[in-house]
């Protein structure tokens, strides 16, 4: 499956200069890592969004938001955002920043 290459580059300037920043094709799409930890990503025109389990209630709440069911299940902690959710910048930011919140409490990887 393409990716939006708009949309990545918007992630990339949404992450900024922040260290520990990677990206990996996965999942048919491109995902943003930090510090080895998937925070988000591009699905098509989607936003892939790492929010977590105790934040995945929430994330469903926000509009344009579903659940992230590439597999046919739904991934708990893991939802996608459509373009329609994220068309300004500063939309895209908060997710994105929720993202690297959730991935930061995470242990390091070894």
């Amino acid at each position: 499956m393409a990716y939006d290459e708009g949309l990545a580059e918007r992630i990339r300037e949404a992450l900024g200069d922040r260290p520990g920043v990677s990206e990996r094709k996965m999942f048919g799409g491109l995902a943003f890592m930090v510090d080895g930890h998937m925070a988000c990503g591009v699905m098509g025109e989607d936003l892939m969004a790492r929010v977590g389990p105790d934040g995945y209630d929430e994330a469903l709440g926000e509009p344009h938001a579903r659940p992230m069911d590439f597999t046919g299940r739904p991934l708990t902690g893991m939802v996608y955002v459509a373009a329609e959710g994220i068309e300004d910048d500063a939309a895209l930011a908060e997710w994105v920043e929720r993202t690297t919140r959730f991935v930061a409490t995470l242990p390091p990887k070894g």
